[in-house]
């Protein structure tokens, strides 16, 4: 059994190592349940898409699904390994700025939901009806759109525009809608409004429902079939982050309900609502394992090696401190001190924690990391040294999801060429 006491730890480490990653199941089934009860307690028809990139450990997305999310790709892998984990095709909704012929031609003779992101994937769905035209097919289009809030663009980066979709302010998204017009048989029965941003607002989703169903009374209010409000919510927040005025997930559920509701009957069809949650669901259901190898001091100040990198718990290498628990292996006294948690690359940004103020921990202490689970697993390549086992909990039970990774691995010789 796994828990944060030392001899349980201790025993961890004899099976999987000095660092490894733990997997709640029950936590992620807790935020799913939370989060699908907020939203259809105030809107019947409701779709949870859960969103691939952030984590597509095969045991979580297996999880989701049977939970009853749908799953939401950005690309012809991400798609693969959905029917690779048994997901129905009609379940899937894909995504994203690339999309091949193959990907398109699969997506509408499968029924999956697809959402165009640009004019290429339109000369694709021509040329693709031109050939298949006995049939009629349904399309999604990604929207672009101006989302000031208060004098300031919300985007991630700082970014004026997104560079995403169809534009509206400068008729790219009418002249998408002509030109799907002219193929004749091909309705386009969605908008997809997702935007990446920094704040996660209430106002952003208040903004992007009023545009969205604007549009769709505009444009296509005898075809639609769903208003795809796309991701980017908060979850639970642990103070450490120090992030204020966090919404709830009721809070986000009735911001977005309270205007579909108000404009469900400008529509021939009462349109289900799709949300794309990925962090919001998977942050706080990883924590992050890692045994302390050395303490020194240069200056100072004292750095605190782990079996470990930033890669492991921060792949964007933010420099915010995430939540972290000392498991002390040692009988001594522990003295307060300002300290940094360092990891095993030799890159000076390899920093899991800086400027951390509390007991110093002493070598052979494990060191836990909590909301780890979004972007960590997708983002964290096997540099310098290879990627940590995962282990899942279930109640009391505990099972190796994801074996530590050898050399064969990720050097794998039917892929390199050695010779």
């Amino acid at each position: 059994m796994i828990d944060d006491s030392v001899e349980n730890i201790i025993i961890s480490k004899k099976q999987f190592g000095e660092s490894f990653y733990l997997f709640d199941l029950e936590k992620l089934r807790e935020n799913y349940l939370n989060m699908f009860s907020a939203f259809s307690s105030k809107y019947k028809k409701v779709i949870i898409g859960y969103s691939y990139k952030t984590n597509y450990l095969p045991t979580l997305l297996k999880e989701v699904s049977n939970l009853g999310a749908y799953a939401e790709v950005v690309s012809r892998m991400e798609y693969d390994l959905a029917l690779k984990i048994g997901v129905d095709p009609r379940k899937i909704i894909f995504n994203g700025p690339l999309k091949s012929y193959d990907d398109i031609s699969m997506a509408l003779e499968e029924g999956s939901i697809i959402n165009l992101d640009s004019f290429y994937e339109i000369e694709i769905l021509k040329e693709y009806i031109l050939k298949n035209n006995s049939q009629h097919y349904k399309v999604g289009l990604r929207v672009n759109f101006d989302l000031t809030i208060d004098g300031m663009s919300p985007l991630q980066g700082g970014f004026n525009q997104s560079r995403f979709g169809f534009c509206v302010e400068n008729g790219n998204l009418e002249r998408a809608l002509n030109e799907l017009n002219k193929i004749g048989n091909i309705d386009v029965v969605g908008l997809h409004g997702h935007f990446s941003t920094q704040i996660r607002s209430l106002k952003v989703f208040e903004k992007i429902t009023q545009k969205l169903c604007d549009l769709s009374k505009k444009y296509i209010a005898n075809t639609l079939e769903y208003l795809d409000i796309g991701g980017g919510f908060y979850g639970d927040v642990p103070k450490i982050m120090k992030i204020n005025n966090v919404p709830s997930f009721d809070d986000y559920a009735k911001t977005i309900s309270s205007i579909i509701n108000k404009e469900k009957d400008n529509f021939k069809n009462e349109p289900y609502l799709i949300i794309e949650p990925g962090l919001s669901l998977v942050v706080d259901t990883f924590k992050f394992y890692s045994q302390v190898i050395d303490v020194k001091k240069n200056r100072d100040e004292y750095f605190v090696l782990v079996n470990g990198s930033v890669h492991n718990i921060k792949p964007s290498i933010s420099k915010k401190n995430t939540p972290m628990d000392l498991v002390k292996t040692n009988f001594d006294d522990y003295k307060i001190e300002r300290f940094n948690v360092v990891g095993y690359t030799c890159m000076e940004k390899d920093y899991l924690l800086i400027d951390h103020v509390g007991e110093i921990p002493k070598v052979g202490d494990f060191l836990i990391f909590s909301n780890v689970g979004a972007y960590t697993i997708v983002l964290n390549p096997p540099f310098i040294k290879e990627r940590p086992p995962i282990i899942a909990k279930v109640g009391s039970e505990f099972k190796l999801v994801r074996k530590r990774e050898k050399l064969d691995d990720f050097i794998n010789s039917n892929i390199y060429i050695f010779n």
